[in-house]
């Protein structure tokens, strides 16, 4: 492996272009995703490692750290991110972060028992009750409309420098209510995707309570809920929800619009959804 930093985001291969009729094919380069082990500690304990491609590190800490629930975004410290080689797979990074002493009780504990590697937010987590623990409602609701979706769409579209390059990771992006892109991260991961997100909007300081979040992948109830905690009051993805992340959606106030296509997308109010 090279002796990238942790900005860069692909790296190429050497691959064979064969039609099936081919059994040679021409050697071409092609780009893949970068995908690296980042561990991630606070204050000193090591609390888990993700999987994730090694772009704007800091923001994913700052995020995972809001989804998880373990601080506000002016509780973290600074972001201390370190590389380490092996011969064998290549490079890992360390993010180091200090959080307030009083935070400290909940890591530990969670920190023993936590075996997770994605940032799905349920690794870890014993009994039902905890994995479907009540999220704080909305305080706000949508005011962007369909024709304000369908600009954020295409701005995204065109702002995947990394999907684009590789068509193997997701993105996440925040537009405000007319549709105005703001921000957006990229991932191998659509969890991590938006944890880069939350925690670049938290640093910049950008209000994600007028606005609305838009996502390259399935509706799940992770993303729901990563939504719900930072305070979004409209979720937009490409593809279709899971019933758990309509009833999640519906308790905590969140719209959702989701299969969004260039004519069209199906609006999820909250209310009742479901078919008695």
């Amino acid at each position: 492996m090279d002796n990238r930093e942790h900005s860069v985001g692909s790296v190429p291969i050497i691959v064979r272009r064969n039609a099936y009729d081919d059994a040679d094919g021409d050697a071409h380069e092609f780009p893949v995703p970068v995908e690296a082990p980042i561990a991630i500690e606070t204050n000193g304990i090591a609390y888990a490692v993700m999987m994730a491609t090694p772009l704007q590190i800091e923001d994913f800490v700052i995020g995972f750290i809001m989804a998880e629930g373990l601080a506000q975004p002016d509780e973290v410290g600074e972001v201390a991110v370190h590389s380490t080689d092996d011969d064998r797979w290549g490079r890992g990074y360390v993010a180091r972060v200090n959080l307030p002493p009083e935070r400290l009780g909940p890591i530990l504990e969670r920190a023993r028992r936590r075996v997770g590697d994605s940032s799905c937010g349920i690794c870890g987590i014993e009994g039902v009750e905890s994995a479907l623990r009540p999220l704080p409602p909305l305080t706000r609701a949508s005011q962007s409309s369909p024709a304000a979706i369908r600009r954020g769409l295409d701005a995204m579209r065109e702002r995947q420098e990394l999907g684009n390059l590789t068509r193997a990771t997701h993105a996440a992006a925040f537009c405000d209510e007319s549709g105005n892109l703001l921000a957006l991260r990229e991932d191998v991961g659509r969890h991590n995707a938006l944890d880069k997100l939350v925690g670049a909007l938290a640093s910049q300081k950008i209000d994600i309570g007028h606005g609305f979040i838009v996502i390259t992948s399935r509706c799940s109830y992770e993303l729901v809920e990563k939504t719900v905690r930072a305070g979004c009051p409209l979720l937009v993805t490409i593809s279709a929800p899971t019933d758990l992340a309509v009833r999640r959606a519906q308790a905590a106030g969140l719209r959702l619009a989701v299969v969004a296509r260039d004519d069209s997308m199906l609006m999820v109010d909250p209310g009742q959804p479901f078919v008695e």
